[in-house]
């Protein structure tokens, strides 16, 4: 039974983010093909009693720092540290943060799968320092990984133009959903807005929370999600809910089902992510037939296609197109039609799966001959 440790995620089950929902998805799947999968975890971020949990996949509780700047380095270095002493076949690897322990688990003879994320050193959310460890980070991953995994295709050129590498591409998955989920309680379907994202500066919050109240006049607005760590845009968030009568703050939804009915529902879903690959929130709302309005990145085009509708980063046009979105029905119909087939063929998660299950059996192999 060939073994796979997975590092640099909050562990499994959790619904914190992309990384984590893609484990989920994966983890289960690979001890269905007859893999020993342990995925690292961190205390109080998994649901052990989840009831969807698969209880064939270990995980295991590793320390760290709990801090904005040093979380993913003190538990990827624990983590680490677990792995080689248990000396899997592979190790699966997420986040750039972790190459700095890439060298560790190199001269153990344990072969990496390392999925790059974004362009994490280009985030506005991090000061100089943590952009520098970012960077480094990723300067060690292109030297010291086995193997990459981009989300995107534009990615990938990135890292070809940086770092001269080359690797795999494999996306994120969407689940189709092809029932009607019940709509949330006060809202009506197609005629409200919606925003998803972590508040952060480069998922363009500020220039969306600044656009709210003009949208607002219109439209119900609904606004999911959190820095995580408290700051300016929370606030900003709270004040627009209790401010405005037609705006509402939901914080961040755990409740996967519930997401998957606002997405479904919506009149029109603002994406703002602007540094990064294949976002996982744009194709799972895709995936729900949601009308979407992106910002206008290369990112965003790859995933959404040429009959994606994009907008340029500013508080007057983002007001302007999404109210223009939700007062179409023929457009949100054409719209949900066109994200949902794109979603179905080219970001299902069993493709998804097959893909990372055969760029590790190949690292295996690598590991074997080696041996």
């Amino acid at each position: 039974m060939p073994s796979v440790a997975i590092i640099g995620t909050r562990g499994y089950p959790s619904y914190y983010g992309g990384f984590e929902t893609a484990i989920r998805k994966l983890a289960p799947y690979l001890v269905h093909r007859g893999w020993d999968v342990s995925v690292y975890s961190r205390p109080g971020e998994v649901r052990l009693d989840d009831p969807n949990r698969d209880h064939r996949v270990q995980t295991v509780m590793t320390q760290g720092l709990e801090t904005k700047s040093l979380s993913t380095l003190s538990y990827g270095w624990s983590a680490t540290r677990h792995a080689i002493r248990r000396s899997p076949d592979v190790a699966l690897v997420m986040n750039v943060a972790n190459g700095y322990w890439l060298p560790m688990l190199r001269r153990a003879g344990i072969p990496t799968l390392v999925n790059v994320d974004g362009i994490e050193w280009d985030r506005a959310k991090w000061n100089r320092i943590a952009k520098r460890v970012f960077r480094t980070g990723a300067e060690l991953t292109a030297r010291h990984g086995t193997m990459l995994v981009y989300d995107s295709t534009e990615i990938a050129k990135r890292w070809h133009v940086d770092f001269g590498t080359g690797g795999r591409y494999i996306p994120y998955g969407s689940e189709i959903v092809d029932e009607e989920l019940p709509i949330e309680s006060g809202l009506s379907r197609r005629a409200y807005v919606l925003f998803v994202a972590r508040l952060v500066p480069e998922n363009t919050v500020s220039e969306f929370f600044s656009a709210v109240p003009a949208i607002a006049q219109h439209a119900e607005v609904v606004i999911v999600g959190s820095s995580g760590y408290g700051g300016e845009l929370d606030e900003r968030a709270r004040r627009l809910s209790e401010r405005l009568e037609r705006v509402r703050w939901l914080g961040h939804v755990r409740d996967d089902r519930r997401l998957l009915s606002l997405w479904h529902h919506a009149g029109a879903y603002f994406h703002g992510h602007s540094v990064g690959g294949t976002n996982p929130a744009l194709v799972q709302a895709m995936a729900c037939g949601a009308p979407v309005l992106a910002r206008d990145t290369p990112y965003n085009r790859e995933v959404l296609g040429p009959s994606g509708l994009f907008v340029s980063p500013s508080a007057s046009r983002i007001s302007e197109e999404v109210l223009r979105l939700v007062g179409s029905p023929d457009v949100q119909r054409q719209q949900a039609e066109a994200n949902t087939l794109r979603a179905r063929t080219n970001y299902s998660w069993a493709d998804v799966n097959a893909s990372y299950e055969r760029s590790l059996q190949e690292l295996c192999a690598t590991r074997r001959v080696r041996s």
